[in-house]
């Protein structure tokens, strides 16, 4: 199910699924932990004697954001309740708080006994052995805690703070459901405390006069300790919650369009898209530096592991779409946790946790009985184009000092002694996990990797080091075009496969991926080579249903929707790989008319956003409902890129139309 509507700080993340239920709370990092385990954390409504939770029929729910914000903007209608709740959620800014505001309308248009309920169903650090639940009277708060992680759980109305009605109790033991079961007569029971697996409830009683609207607040601190988040709670009471929200929300307008991009010449539902994209990566991107590549929960059911980790490859592509909109702490974050992970070593590792330590995998050390080095060579190359794709945008060469050595010699070093005879990468894993050999898309990262080295080296002053990486970037380059390109077929070969003989076998499989010949700066996107490649890379993956859109490749299986017509549907359409064809179509404009070939792909995007603006990975072939993962990280970031893309390539087009015309008539 979809992680719709996530708010967070990047320290705290709350994510809610589509009936409007919070199902992964992140603390005090992430991805990590979940404290829910992906269990729904319900939410109720008694009116005058009748029960509804949120996932019951009877709802009417609008899940959106407010403009320009973090805060959410939720409409739930009840006709045979006669009630209508708008609901705003957000994370401080600051603190590790969430809270959810409420304001209750009557529309029976009669005085009304209301209940709000709030169940929170956690499993501390990832599981419920060992929590504590109890009512704390010094802070009017529940508690819940266990080792370093505290939840305090409050309410509030304009004339009361502090929760007056409470349930503590057992949940899936005994055959015990759990607390929120004690809601539906409308009483709660005030056990004061209880251990082991257990969950909580908590109430706001409201009157609502006829017509009326009554307002209340529900917030949850998160914190390591009882202290901080007693202290926390102390200075909600005094700030008052309306005023910490309205803050946040002030915050991330300001910080969605604190760049002058001219977004303006953009179709208006595409702008939307555009700053929604941005504040929604930044609930993906961790504090620490680590850009997580999603957190859905719903994952682990079908791979038995989840996303809530960094990909290198991922975290490079997403912080080079945080450059192109300026948000250079953010991309300065990354490359710092990037440079903790990588340590000593030449290359990164397959992935790691938002702590900054490797991470599961399913890449084997060794194959046949010969050690290999179970790496995603892309991976490295992408975060060192990026670092260049950063210094280029801000110049600051204080920070690149200090991971000139570990983000820019010694991995470009290391690409010239992991080639093979002809110049070309050894073996590695490609783009999409599956594969070993030697890919096109990682042959291009590299060259790009090896060129952004050389840049670099010549700005430190090392000629032979510069000379030697732009040597390397261009044999490379002359090995792509000889080895890996099919003249009867005029295509680059998706992988090829080393030989005994030093010859290689290709594999044609027309794959999105190739992109990468000009993304990186391998070859011109002029190129006629690059131009016959794309061609062929729309043609064969667009998928010709309904829904449209990319695949990622012929013929791919995960998640595969099963139909017998490969040739209409090569696979679920991606969010990434049809922008890569905007991209291309920005980077070879020169004219207006051809500039706006991208922009029929944005708009497909936005058609294919849940009402919140939220993407998935990607799509049902023929319903176009999200499937795998949502949010996710990468296919946001790619928004950015490339509506950034698009923007300045239209007032470069403005420029040039005009040098041309002031030389016109300064001729005549």
């Amino acid at each position: 199910m979809p992680r719709d509507i996530p708010v967070g700080n990047g320290n705290l993340l709350i994510t809610f699924d589509e009936l409007y239920r919070i199902r992964d709370l992140y603390s005090p990092r992430v991805g990590r932990h979940n404290h829910t385990n992906g269990h729904p954390q319900r939410f109720g409504v008694w009116v005058d004697g009748h029960m509804a939770w949120i996932e019951d029929e009877g709802w009417e729910r609008t899940l959106q954001y407010k403009p320009d914000s973090l805060t959410t903007e939720v409409t739930l209608i009840h006709e045979e309740l006669g009630i209508e709740i708008t609901s705003n959620d957000v994370v401080d800014l600051h603190k590790p708080v969430y809270f959810r505001h409420l304001a209750v309308r009557d529309l029976a248009g009669k005085s009304r006994d209301v209940r709000l309920f709030f169940h929170c169903d956690f499993s501390i650090n990832g599981s419920p052995v060992g929590d504590t639940a109890n009512y704390d009277p010094s802070t009017r708060a529940v508690i819940m805690y266990k080792d370093d992680a505290y939840f305090l759980i409050n309410t509030s109305t304009p004339t009361k703070v502090g929760v007056e009605h409470w349930a503590i109790g057992a949940k899936r033991v005994g055959g015990a459901e759990g607390t929120w079961r004690d809601a539906e007569d409308g009483q709660l029971g005030k056990n004061a405390i209880s251990q082991g697996s257990v969950d909580a409830t908590v109430g706001i009683h409201l009157q609502l006069k006829p017509n009326a609207t009554e307002e209340a607040t529900m917030w949850i601190v998160c914190t390591q300790n009882y202290d901080d988040a007693k202290h926390i709670n102390e200075r909600i009471w005094e700030i008052t919650p309306e005023r910490l929200i309205a803050r946040t929300e002030a915050y991330w307008k300001l910080w969605s369009r604190k760049e002058p991009i001219n977004t303006g010449i953009m179709p208006e539902p595409v702008q939307d898209l555009y700053y929604q994209s941005q504040l929604i990566l930044r609930t993906q991107i961790d504090n620490g530096g680590a850009i997580i590549a999603a957190n859905d929960s719903d994952i682990t059911h079908f791979a038995g592991d989840h996303y809530s980790y960094c990909w290198m490859r991922d975290g490079a592509l997403v912080a080079h779409s945080l450059i192109l909109a300026g948000q250079s702490e953010l991309s300065r974050n990354f490359f710092r946790f990037a440079h903790e992970c990588i340590g000593e070593k030449p290359y990164f590792l397959h992935k790691y946790t938002p702590e900054g330590n490797l991470a599961s995998s399913w890449h084997p050390w060794m194959i046949d009985g010969q050690a290999i080095l179970p790496i995603q060579q892309d991976e490295t190359a992408l975060t060192l184009w990026a670092l260049r794709e950063h210094f280029e945008a801000f110049r600051d060469v204080e920070f690149i000092k200090s991971l000139y050595i570990s983000l820019v010699v010694r991995p470009a070093m290391w690409m010239l002694e992991h080639r093979d005879h002809n110049g070309l990468p050894l073996q590695s894993w490609d783009l999409w996990e599956e594969r070993r050999g030697i890919h096109t898309f990682t042959v291009a990262a590299t060259i790009g990797a090896l060129k952004a080295a050389a840049d670099f080296a010549q700005d430190f002053g090392e000629m032979d080091r510069a000379a030697s990486f732009r040597e390397g970037a261009e044999r490379m380059k002359g090995a792509l075009r000889r080895h890996m390109w099919h003249k009867e077929r005029q295509q680059f070969a998706r992988m090829a496969i080393p030989l005994e003989d030093g010859t290689y076998r290709l594999d044609m499989t027309r794959d999105s991926a190739n992109y990468a010949l000009f993304a990186f700066g391998a070859f011109e996107a002029d190129d006629p080579l690059v131009k016959l490649e794309m061609e062929s890379l729309r043609d064969r993956l667009w998928v010709k249903t309904d829904v449209g859109g990319c695949a990622r490749y012929e013929r791919d299986y995960y998640h595969q929707v099963e139909c017998e017509k490969t040739d209409d549907v090569p696979g679920n359409p991606w969010v990434i790989c049809t922008l890569w064809q905007a991209q291309y179509h920005i980077a070879i404009a020169k004219t207006m008319q051809e500039l706006k070939l991208a922009m029929p792909l944005l708009e497909w995007t936005v058609k294919h956003t849940l009402e919140s603006g939220v993407l998935a990975e990607q799509f049902d072939p023929y319903s176009g409902a999200p499937m795998s993962v949502s949010p996710l990280t990468w296919s946001h970031a790619t928004v950015v890129s490339t509506c950034v893309m698009y923007c300045n390539k239209y007032d470069q087009i403005v420029a040039a139309t005009a040098k041309s015309e002031q030389s016109n008539t300064q001729s005549k």
